[in-house]
């Protein structure tokens, strides 16, 4: 997601804005760029191609461009490729009108075109070019800003967060969203603009949530909000309860390694105020017994590593509940007609709550009559504001673009919620719902203890980090968990890598095994341990290099025949995914490290993916 900062105080903008969109460097960018407005030097604009440390030196870290009303944003190309003329923020043809987006306006070449038979030039090849050159069309009709956007907002079609200022304005700068987030910063030496709290949580905890349609004017002293229609509106303020530090480093080299050392701690917040007097209490779901008893069909719909959550839980939820799980990617989902009804509960997982795929699937389901519950990281986000029900995984800021503890906490989160309606449903025994509640209690100090030997994955590391394709096989629960190890690894090292199940090597898969490849074996759903081994046996026999990742109770058999061996902690099989993904977490950091990667922020990706 492309990051977008406004300011209007009474400090100077520039170095405020630089200051902000440094604190969304994690999300990705290819691009940074900020515009702002003085009364003796009118609009100033700079802008580059790279690192915001190009932006920052060319404008002297700010200092070059005087005025307190300003706006930022770094940029990851869409319409266009990455250069100076296509990085935000992006000007209208006379000059008066500067503006950054973040989203994709669909309707955006017919727009366009109609602009130049009325004999406007452009300069780049965006979709948010077009913006600002419709609203100098329009404000050139009307001569006043704010009806000039409300009219490109009814004639633009897409997804959308916008930050706008404009000469003839000097004191205001103009917000509005529909599909990508924004919020509203209220501060002592002036007002914000965001799409991500951490870019303005030096300055400020007191914030506001913008709604889909909402325009927002924001000056120095105040902050007005209105509807589509222009009528103001009166928003609800939120607290930030987070402290500045949780989004910094904290002596760690890099933020993928510190949110994997915070895994206990952040497993612990979610775990302990859901669990009372043995008993999973889910106060803030309104699931009754008689609406679970109905239920015909769960839906479970995510992306990216949300997904593969997702696809344990199916493992972990139709073995509790008997009923039937389906697991569909959001993108998917929303254009396979899906045969969804009233008796159909959709759980849909996003981190960031502003996932648009996911947004657009929830949507969708609601549309046909489902009951929707969302797990999501970010309290006021999107997707929990829409969902008939949500439950937070309180992992507190993730800033690497791969995720790691907000996955542990949607796992554990989703454990929990299954384990809450295999109760309601009656399908689950005492003596089970006891062992695991009780296993769930002790997982964060079992994942500390893993934690402390993180130099034995760090030395398999360095063995192995030279191998261009890996593969991870495992069966059931362990295949869902290699899904996740997979695409951690393939993310942040760029190591081509798939994972499978293990029963469909000899379908097919098992012609790419060689002399010499890497296999990543995960040997720890004791239920499939043999069938797993025999796997292990069948890749040695093909020349395979194997990583193998069990439990104590099989450490000895597997280490008979695996090449090198991590092992985790025992707890319950349906717990046992939550500890055997760490190992595989911290397998592609280090394998990263060692490559040279940017670790926190990998090539071509972005943090929370807001455009379909």
């Amino acid at each position: 997601m492309c990051g977008i900062i406004g300011f209007a105080g009474r400090e100077q903008a520039a170095p405020i804005l630089l200051d902000g969109l440094a604190r969304m460097e994690y999300r990705g960018y290819d691009s940074a760029g900020i515009a702002v407005r003085s009364e003796a030097k009118g609009l100033q604009v700079k802008k580059a191609k790279g690192r915001l440390q190009v932006l920052s030196d060319l404008t002297h870290g700010g200092a070059d461009l005087e005025g307190t009303l300003g706006i930022g944003h770094t940029r990851w190309a869409t319409h266009g490729e990455p250069n100076d003329i296509n990085a935000h923020p992006h000007v209208s043809e006379n000059g008066r009108i500067a503006l950054v987006h973040n989203g994709i306006i669909e309707n955006y070449l017919e727009i366009k075109e109609q602009l130049q038979r009325h004999g406007v030039k452009f300069t780049s090849d965006t979709d948010s070019e077009v913006v600002a050159q419709l609203l100098e069309f329009h404000y050139n009709e009307c001569h006043n800003m704010l009806e000039a956007v409300g009219r490109v907002l009814r004639r633009i079609q897409g997804s959308y967060a916008f930050g706008i200022i404009c000469s003839d304005y000097p004191n205001a700068l103009i917000a509005a969203r529909k599909d990508s987030p924004l919020i509203l910063g209220y501060g002592e030496n002036g007002n914000y603009i965001a799409s991500d709290v951490t870019a303005i949580i030096k300055h400020t905890r007191d914030v506001v949530y913008m709604e889909d349609g909402e325009i927002a004017v924001v000056t120095a002293e105040n902050i007005d909000v209105f509807d589509s229609e222009m009528n103001p509106l009166e928003k609800k303020h939120s607290q930030v309860d987070w402290d500045v530090s949780a989004a910094e480093k904290g002596g760690y080299a890099h933020f993928m390694f510190k949110e994997i050392m915070e895994q206990p701690e952040a497993v612990r917040k979610t775990l302990s105020p859901r669990v009372r007097d043995g008993r999973v209490v889910l106060d803030d779901v309104k699931l009754t017994a008689e609406y679970v008893k109905n239920i015909s069909r769960i839906f479970i719909i995510a992306c990216g590593s949300s997904y593969h959550v997702g696809m344990v839980s199916k493992y972990s939820w139709e073995r509790l509940l008997r009923r039937p799980v389906q697991v569909d990617l959001a993108s998917e989902f929303r254009y396979s007609d899906p045969l969804v009804d009233e008796n159909t509960l959709v759980i849909v997982i996003s981190q960031s709550g502003e996932t648009l795929d996911t947004m657009a699937a929830m949507r969708e389901a609601k549309s046909r009559g489902a009951r929707t519950l969302a797990v999501v990281n970010v309290v006021g986000s999107s997707i929990a504001r829409e969902a008939d029900d949500v439950l937070y995984t309180w992992a507190g800021p993730e800033i690497a673009v791969a995720t790691t503890k907000a996955y542990t906490t949607q796992l554990v989160l989703m454990d929990l919620i299954g384990l809450y309606l295999a109760d309601l449903l009656g399908t689950v025994e005492k003596s089970e719902y006891d062992a695991i509640l009780a296993e769930m209690q002790v997982l964060p100090e079992k994942m500390r203890r893993l934690l402390e030997h993180f130099e034995d994955v760090q030395y398999f590391a360095s063995r192995y980090f030279n191998h261009n394709s890996i593969f991870f096989i495992g069966r059931n629960l362990d295949y869902a968990m290699g899904l996740e190890g997979s695409l951690k690894l393939k993310e942040i090292s760029y190591i081509h890598s798939e994972a499978y199940a293990s029963g469909e090597l000899k379908h097919g898969t098992i012609s790419l095994i060689e002399p010499g490849t890497l296999v990543v074996a995960l040997g720890t759903y004791a239920a499939l341990f043999d069938k797993a081994m025999s796997n292990v046996v069948e890749v040695k026999a093909r020349g395979a290099e194997v990583l193998a990742v069990t439990t104590e109770t099989f450490k000895e058999k597997m280490e008979k025949t695996a090449d090198s061996t991590i092992v985790v902690p025992d707890t319950h099989p349906i717990l046992q995914p939550s500890l055997g993904v760490v190992p595989l977490q911290l397998f592609a950091y280090y394998v990263a490290l060692q490559r040279g990667c940017d670790i926190d922020k990998p090539r071509n990706l972005a943090k929370s993916v807001t455009v379909e």
